[in-house]
């Protein structure tokens, strides 16, 4: 019997099983293809991970703007993350890694069954599930994005405000949707079409058509790299259940802006903290523990004012985006980060979007009252 099992070797899966062994938990990290490469494009800001290795980091842009109608440049520092040496910072040689794929947890009075694919079985103290978003009946509200690999020259062709020191958080001016263009080291810069809140998501090959429009018109050839994103925006926390949600699996996207990976890798030693502590007076301590330790009461409010927040963009017209981000973005850097990062932060949360409505002219009021 492990300790702990975790399903998905991803970055949170990789982070929480890692945290665990530190704790000195017996730990067991399932996954399909526990090798597969990190495909996706992983970016934060840096006063949300203060403790991330310099080596972890693919570029660190001089610059942030962002565009409505008008430019801001944001009082915060955006780290783009180089998915191989991340890796090497979450891996943990203490770690018990197996091929499998975890189909179902049963739990019990002493612990839980993990049955895998095959129908293989282990026993566990608790489950940790940090596969991935859950499958959904029906529309849901996704944010979708296709992007591509360009060279920091063809890069400033395609959108002028992006170099190798820049990163352009949002370009709302020439679309329905928006630009987002990093650097990410080596002469590499990626830019991507991206839908923020719809649902049903828009569809990627609309996105890509419009990419492939600014690519036109900039007189610049696609490349064959291309990134496809679809993140699931509505998924409410999992405070119930034999396994613990951790990552996309528990929620941690946030609604409005479809942020997760900061909130992963902070969280997990946390989690592993109260396992450990929750393991002696038996396994259904140690899940409840950790389960507060990831969804504390000002947590779940936040996760409510956040929905909120994404039914309001969901609300609004295609047209009344840019003024409503020339509005956000003017917002003071602790209000900004209050909304877009403060987990728990009941208090910066509120003033943040109490402050935009208060200065949000009343087209767009009615929408951030609904």
């Amino acid at each position: 019997m492990v300790d702990v099992l975790v399903a998905g070797a991803g970055p949170a899966g990789w982070a929480v099983a890692a945290a665990c062994a530190r704790e000195g938990l017996h730990t067991l990290l399932v996954d399909p293809a526990p090798a597969r490469h990190w495909t996706a494009t992983y970016a934060l800001w840096r006063d949300e991970l203060p403790s991330l290795p310099a080596a972890a980091i693919a570029a660190a842009p001089a610059t942030t703007v962002a565009f409505g109608r008008t430019g801001h440049v944001l009082g915060r520092e955006y780290l783009v993350l180089d998915n191989t040496r991340l890796r090497h910072w979450l891996t943990d040689e203490r770690v018990e890694v197996r091929q499998g794929k975890l189909d179902s947890t049963v739990q019990g009075g002493h612990g839980s069954t993990a049955v895998l694919d095959g129908g293989s079985r282990v026993a566990a103290a608790v489950v940790i599930d940090a596969s991935g978003s859950r499958p959904h009946r029906g529309p849901r509200a996704e944010q979708t994005a296709y992007g591509v690999t360009l060279s920091t020259a063809e890069a400033a062709e395609v959108a002028p405000a992006a170099d190798a020191s820049t990163a352009v958080f949002m370009d709302w001016r020439d679309s329905a949707t928006f630009l987002y263009s990093i650097p990410l080291g080596h002469d590499r810069v990626l830019v991507e079409e991206t839908s923020l809140a719809r649902k049903p998501g828009l569809p990627l090959d609309h996105l890509a058509d419009r990419l492939r429009a600014r690519l036109a018109r900039a007189g610049v050839t696609e490349p064959r790299r291309r990134e496809r994103v679809r993140i699931a925006l509505d998924t409410p926390p999992p405070v119930r259940g034999s396994a613990l949600g951790f990552g996309a699996a528990g929620g941690f996207v946030h609604p409005a802006t479809g942020y997760s990976i900061a909130t992963s890798l902070a969280l997990a030693p946390a989690v592993a903290a109260a396992l450990a502590d929750g393991l002696p007076g038996g396994p259904g301590r140690a899940l409840r523990a950790a389960r507060h330790a990831v969804w504390p009461a000002s947590a779940l409010a936040v996760h409510q004012l956040r929905r909120k927040g994404l039914h309001a963009l969901r609300s609004m017209p295609a047209d009344a985006l840019p003024a409503f981000f020339d509005l956000f973005f003017a917002l003071p850097d602790d209000l900004q980060r209050a909304y877009t990062s403060g987990r728990t932060d009941i208090a910066g949360t509120t003033s943040a979007m109490a402050n935009l409505f208060r200065t949000a002219p009343w087209r767009l009021r009615a929408r951030l009252a609904l």
